[in-house]
């Protein structure tokens, strides 16, 4: 599969550098030259997947993750000079995937991408698409959870979680696993980007009742547990 990735990046040095290296493994990269017209750009050229910069004319990063978000699951990773931590959390809590940092590795951000297209476009094939859990329904194939006639959507990376988790009901996965599961090579893990995912994901739940259903086990990892009726 060829995959098209849109890159959201003001500076040209940077853009044709990531654009020349991602296409000696065959992506396609494009981007914006009106950056007021991000949305139209993303409509008309259907990316796999979205890398973007905080720092941008016109408009931020934040508003167009937000504006992606609003109708997309097409996975988004963050690249971005500013360090500031509130600045991943900001991003994640959006709805992103990822966050790196200026400057970077190529080669690391070429394996978050790799990994990130490989879980969303060719992940599974031989796990159902449904789960139930809780007196919950777990849709995979439409990234739902729906629970007493109420619905939420979760992002890739908080799907991908509890799935991992629901398939160990009732026993904990460590964090290194869910990294390594997550992330297909616990080099490119950030800690705190797991922790983010995982609180959101519980507030998420919260909101359809599904309360203390994944529990942190000090020192050991996470669990999602069974609860008593």
């Amino acid at each position: 599969m060829d995959f098209k990735i849109l890159l959201i990046e003001d500076d040209p040095s940077i853009f044709e550098t990531i654009q020349d290296r991602f296409q000696q493994w065959t992506f396609e990269v494009v981007g914006p030259i009106d950056f007021q017209k991000v949305m139209d750009y993303f409509l008309e050229e259907k990316p796999h997947l979205v890398i973007i910069d905080i720092q941008l004319p016109a408009f931020d990063g934040f508003h167009w993750c937000r504006e992606i978000r609003a109708f997309s699951k097409v996975p988004i990773i963050f690249l971005s000079s500013r360090d500031h931590p509130m600045d991943m959390v900001m991003a994640m809590q959006l709805g992103a995937d990822d966050f790196v940092q200026k400057p970077f590795h190529m080669e690391v951000l070429l394996a978050k991408v790799q990994a990130l297209l490989r879980r969303t476009y060719d992940y599974s094939d031989e796990q159902t698409d449904i789960a139930r859990w809780n007196n919950a329904i777990i849709d995979y194939a439409k990234g739902t959870i729906n629970h007493h006639n109420q619905s939420i959507e979760l992002t890739k990376n908080e799907l991908f979680i509890l799935r991992v988790l629901v398939q160990q009901v009732d026993h904990i996965v460590s964090r290194d696993e869910l990294m390594r599961k997550l992330w297909d090579d616990e080099r490119f893990v950030n800690d705190n980007t797991l922790s983010v995912n995982v609180n959101r994901l519980r507030i998420k739940l919260e909101e359809i009742g599904l309360i203390d259903v994944i529990v942190t086990k000090k020192g050991l990892g996470y669990m999602a547990v069974t609860q008593k009726r």
